[in-house]
């Protein structure tokens, strides 16, 4: 009986030890340029789509980004205050089930642009069983949204679970990485890019400026279902 209750509070050590590390950097990241978007307590360097404020729909609970509806319906996607051109960046999310959200990227700001989506590109984050909007591949969970990527490469985990997500981009070439499989890899300007973006939504007048710039600030967006975020972290590539 000794054996198994200090058996018993050594993984309760571990298990708390294990999640004390979230939000934050190693020394070894830290060197590497690794720097946090997220430090789990508040949202600082953050703000809602084109206002200087944090809605009240955005909410930091038990150490994760949180998206509430209830508390504000006209609060829009959750904004860095930082522009990034050319990086890496890391981050886990989870969703309710039946849930659907998205990480926007080369998103432009000012009285002009209506939504985050109008001018950046979106990684999908979707229940692939359980959402409205799983319908079409390249709506699934990890996909580059309305353009590239399919069901043989989206593979998340069941809803109220942790997915791992990679995204790069630099000098125009973007990869999508979910739960360490690649689901994305193209070069902006590309006949394979041209292609996909003329069978997609975004070829309506509403998105003349989608992906013109590859600059911008990064949103993780708000849409029915619950979603959470943690150790969201980024890694400016300078060559």
């Amino acid at each position: 009986m000794k054996k198994i209750l200090l058996g018993f509070a050594a993984c309760l050590v571990l298990s708390t030890a294990v999640k004390a590390q979230d939000n934050t950097l190693t020394k070894k990241e830290i060197k590497q340029g690794w720097k946090l978007l997220f430090d789990g307590t508040d949202l600082k360097g953050w703000h809602s789509f084109n206002r200087d404020t944090v809605a009240a729909n955005w909410i930091v609970k038990d150490g994760q980004i949180q998206y509430n509806r209830e508390r504000d319906r006209a609060g829009d996607d959750l904004v860095t205050d930082g522009v990034y051109e050319n990086y890496e960046l890391q981050l886990q999310w989870r969703i309710t089930p039946g849930g659907n959200s998205g990480i926007i990227f080369d998103v432009q700001e000012g009285p002009k642009y209506h939504a985050t989506y109008q001018t950046g590109a979106e990684m999908q984050v979707l229940d692939n069983v359980g959402a409205d909007d799983n319908k079409k591949q390249n709506h699934l969970a990890g996909c580059l949204y309305d353009m590239m990527g399919d069901a043989t490469v989206s593979h998340p985990v069941e809803p109220g679970g942790w997915n791992q997500v990679r995204l790069i981009q630099n000098k125009g070439h973007l990869q999508f990485y979910l739960n360490g499989t690649k689901t994305v890899d193209v070069q902006i300007g590309s006949p394979e890019w041209d292609k996909a973006l003329a069978s997609s939504k975004f070829k309506d007048p509403f998105f003349a400026e989608f992906m013109k710039v590859q600059k911008g600030h990064i949103a993780v967006q708000k849409h029915p279902g619950a979603s959470g975020w943690k150790n969201i972290k980024i890694r400016e590539i300078k060559d």
